[in-house]
């Protein structure tokens, strides 16, 4: 798995929506929705860093940065992005 196949599967979810998709339900309820997401998932990662286990602040980690990629998706935004940024940040 890898963080491009991640979002390949969001982008299908956003693409052909289905009632069962948890992916497709965030994209229906809208931009306002997915970033408030966004938001929670980042203050749960810092409750988990400073009061609770490594394993706990890997999962809202995992959290955080699937909803970022749902958040990238729904603003016609891709990973390769952020890379881009970053990269230019290093130089």
């Amino acid at each position: 798995m890898s963080i491009q196949w991640l979002f390949d599967v969001i982008q299908s979810r956003k693409k052909n929506f289905s009632k069962s998709s948890y992916t497709s339900s965030l994209f229906e309820e809208g931009l306002a929705k997915i970033a408030q997401k966004v938001g929670e998932e980042g203050t749960e990662v810092v409750v988990a860093a400073l009061a609770q286990n490594d394993q706990r602040l890997i999962e809202e980690i995992a959290d955080l940065t699937y909803h970022t990629l749902v958040l990238l998706a729904a603003r016609g935004l891709t990973p390769a992005d952020v890379l881009v940024e970053l990269e230019k940040r290093h130089k």
